[in-house]
């Protein structure tokens, strides 16, 4: 298998950021990497050329990563109360989802967070704490606490 170095202009996750030099399969950079524009040759010319893309990726990547970490410290020791309709046993007539807790961050936070990034095996569907995982940005995540009471029944 002969082997070519190729400059990235767009980041492809299992090869690359945009401007940065890899080595690929002859075949992969002829028939899928150049034709769609993915990379191009590694000139002189061309590494100038996207070196300010790839800055630009690098200072968004650390941007991401700056407010992940604040959010991960704004995120500990909060404590997030949901109130449902329960059973006897303690069964929630309903259950608390994931699309539920990123509302709720979003509410008294004001940050978004997508719902795919609440790792739930399952929705939460009993009375009582509950430590749930966010995975915020790669390898940074910080464990809620989830409390769910039972709802007051209002008589009127």
């Amino acid at each position: 298998m002969n082997i070519t170095k190729v400059l990235l202009t767009e980041t492809i996750s299992s090869l690359g950021h945009v401007g940065e030099v890899v080595d690929v399969a002859n075949g992969y950079a002829r028939n899928y990497l150049f034709p769609g524009g993915l990379a191009v040759t590694p000139t002189e010319h061309n590494i100038a050329r996207y070196a300010k893309a790839k800055l630009a990726h690098k200072v968004e990547i650390e941007q991401r990563e700056a407010k992940a970490i604040r959010l991960r410290n704004a995120l500990r020791g909060c404590d997030f109360i949901f109130a449902r309709k329960a059973h006897d046993n303690n069964q929630l007539y309903g259950s608390v989802r994931a699309e539920e807790i990123v509302s709720k961050i979003e509410e008294e936070l004001g940050e978004h967070i997508e719902a795919s990034r609440v790792l739930l095996e399952r929705p939460i569907e009993t009375l009582g704490p509950h430590m749930v995982l966010i995975s915020l940005y790669k390898d940074i995540s910080v464990e809620l606490r989830i409390r769910v009471d039972r709802e007051e029944i209002r008589e009127d």
